[in-house]
């Protein structure tokens, strides 16, 4: 079996990376990854996600118990697997937390269903899902009544997809961030963006970062 150890050099090196430029991306120090590469120190499960996440590749595959670099990204494609067909993809079923609806268009309220699962065949690893509503984020290949994987987080980087409570009504929208306002940005451009400024007086809340996708078959 291969090692976790083994695994990260491959990654690193298959993205020609030094161990300084990756351990700045994952905001690590360079040593971490040295003894990580040299089988001295394992990551702590937050640092070993966001290797996966970065590098694209599932958990288990990071960890050297499979051999399958499956992942499941924003646009809820599978990326393409080692020694399988490409019409084959396997299929892991898991239970998530579902949250309710979140707008993709203008913000609804929002109603968290904390006592309510769906099981999705999905490797996904996510704190909860939600329903998208609406069409403003079509672009990023999210459509009106797909499942969005959300990762709890309190922030997001500008730029990234993420579910913004304002006030009482939640969305799903790019997130950014400047000094005397924040923008929300759809991946339609029939859509404005949502502009709040600091003085508004609204109560602005990440909740989360959208991970993944399962996207919705009529």
């Amino acid at each position: 079996m291969t090692r976790f150890s083994d695994r990260l050099k491959i990654l690193r090196k298959e993205k020609d990376l030094s161990q300084q430029e990756l351990a700045n991306i994952i905001k690590i120090s360079k040593s971490s990854i040295n003894m990580y590469e040299r089988g001295e120190r394992e990551p702590s499960f937050e640092t070993m996600e966001s290797l996966a996440d970065f590098f694209n590749v599932d958990m288990d595959y990071l960890h050297g118990r499979q051999d399958i670099k499956r992942k499941i990204d924003i646009t809820g494609e599978f990326q393409k697997q080692q020694n399988l067909p490409d019409n084959i993809r396997p299929a892991v079923k898991r239970r998530y937390k579902y949250l309710g609806k979140v707008a993709c268009g203008e913000p609804i309220f929002a109603e968290e269903q904390r006592e309510t699962y769906v099981d999705l065949e999905s490797d996904v690893r996510a704190d909860f899902v939600l329903e998208a509503k609406g069409d403003s984020m079509i672009n990023a290949r999210i459509y009106d009544g797909d499942i969005v994987f959300i990762r709890e987080q309190p922030s997001v980087e500008d730029g990234e997809i993420a579910v913004v409570i304002i006030d009482d009504e939640a969305t799903l929208k790019r997130f950014y961030k400047y000094d005397d306002h924040i923008s929300l940005c759809a991946e339609n451009p029939k859509y404005k963006p949502i502009v709040i400024k600091a003085d508004e007086g609204k109560n602005i809340r990440i909740i989360g970062k959208a991970i993944g996708a399962y996207i919705h078959l009529n």
